[in-house]
């Protein structure tokens, strides 16, 4: 197969960038090193590259999910973490390669997958997206993420060390300092806080605040101290503006933001990660997949508040990220999130919020998420143009024929030559 370091030149292309709201025409791009080396509207002088003609097809950025949790092989989050190590790290795998075969080629975990799961990616051991990794959620006791139930009195340690637990417990702040500090030093780039109730967790209403004032501060500090951020679940407008006030600045979900809070995370230089294709899914496709009756009576609380809440955002100014939020077979679904977005919102910056955004989100600005020089050369190819027809970006990857993660093919349908 074409190797990473083969200079690739893409002629006759339709490029979406990630950034502007229009293709650019009939433009060139040379891949060498793993990286985007040049774009031009002229030709370009590549001696040696392999030449790939893209007329009528779009070159754009690999996509990035921001919110999934790729050890989520059952919508029972609490059965989940039941599971083996063994057999949760092989659906992770089975997980990821999908994932990637849509066309996502960098995700965030916010909850679950360890320096473990993102080492066996890098070393070629599993195929999937690029993994940034915050390890185990941190949630107080009875918040989300404690799956223990009203009658189990298993000490709270006992997720901890399970591969297929999204979180981990801690209270007060000396336990939530410490919850982070060992998070970072198992080798989380973020930290992800419970602060809010949840749809999949037993015990906690959606409205329920999680952790005091004083503990999320902490969380906050000691991220900061290991020049990194805070990721925080809310669904509330309390919720959202007391995590903002703490220095949070990463918001997933936000179903039921006010103008007057998304105005205010915009001004604290917050953003906003939404997922709601997940709550469309758990609504359908929940009660047959695993998920439990007390969680289903819960949906409906989020759900109908979706789109408007991506208006709110939009017109406050507070960026979005992508994300999906998927759990179990409902993983297929991710790319779903593109269609339900462009209900209300331009397509233009559905895309951006799963490129250039989305790396804004994750620190990676001018490494990924654009079609930029010096940017690796995470690309996908679309037949078609998405922005006249976004739900191109959707069918399990079936108008991508060709995907490359930092220059090098992962997925070529036809368009490579193979040894």
């Amino acid at each position: 197969m074409t190797t990473q370091h083969t200079p690739l030149l893409f002629i006759n292309a339709t490029l979406v960038d990630g950034i502007s709201d229009t293709a650019l025409k009939n433009h060139q791009l040379l891949v060498e090193e793993g990286k985007i080396s040049k774009i031009s509207a002229t030709p370009v002088d590549a001696p040696g590259a392999t030449v790939v003609d893209l007329k009528g097809k779009t070159l754009m950025p690999g996509l990035i999910d921001c919110h999934v949790h790729v050890i989520a092989s059952s919508a029972n989050l609490g059965q989940n973490a039941l599971l083996p190590d063994s057999l949760i790290a092989a659906r992770a795998g089975k997980i990821m390669q999908g994932m990637l075969n849509r066309g996502f080629t960098t995700v965030r975990d916010v909850g679950g997958a360890d320096y473990g799961l993102k080492q066996a990616q890098e070393e070629g051991l599993l195929n999937g997206p690029h993994l940034m990794i915050c390890g185990k959620a941190l949630s107080q006791t009875g918040g989300h993420t404690d799956y223990r139930g009203r009658y189990d009195s298993r000490n709270a340690d006992f997720y901890a060390s399970k591969l297929g637990a999204l979180g981990r417990i801690c209270n007060g702040v000396d336990e939530v300092r410490r919850a982070v500090r060992e998070e970072i030093k198992a080798g989380a780039e973020f930290i992800k806080v419970m602060a809010n109730g949840g749809v999949s967790s037993p015990s906690d209403p959606i409205d329920f605040l999680s952790f005091s004032v004083s503990e999320l501060e902490a969380i906050v500090e000691e991220a900061s101290n290991a020049q990194t951020y805070v990721s925080a679940h809310l669904y509330t407008d309390e919720a959202i503006r007391r995590a903002v006030n703490a220095g949070v600045h990463s918001l997933e979900h936000c179903n039921l933001i006010t103008p007057e809070t998304a105005q205010l995370a915009a001004s604290k230089g917050a953003m906003a990660c939404p997922t709601l294709v997940t709550y469309e899914m758990l609504k359908n496709e929940g009660e047959q997949y695993g998920l439990q009756p007390d969680s289903i009576a819960k949906i409906d609380d989020v759900r109908l508040s979706g789109l408007d809440s991506l208006k709110i955002m939009f017109e406050a100014g507070l960026p979005m990220a992508y994300g999906s939020d998927l759990l179990g077979d409902m993983h297929v679904h991710q790319s779903e999130e593109f269609v339900i977005r462009n209900r209300v919102l331009p397509a233009a910056e559905v895309i951006r919020s799963a490129t250039s955004i989305a790396a804004r989100l994750l620190r990676k600005e001018g490494e990924i998420g654009s079609l930029t020089p010096g940017a690796w050369a995470d690309l996908i190819v679309v037949n078609g143009n998405p922005l006249e027809d976004i739900s191109l970006l959707t069918g399990q990857g079936k108008h991508i024929p060709l995907i490359l993660q930092q220059g090098k093919p992962v997925k070529n349908a036809g368009f490579l030559p193979v040894d």
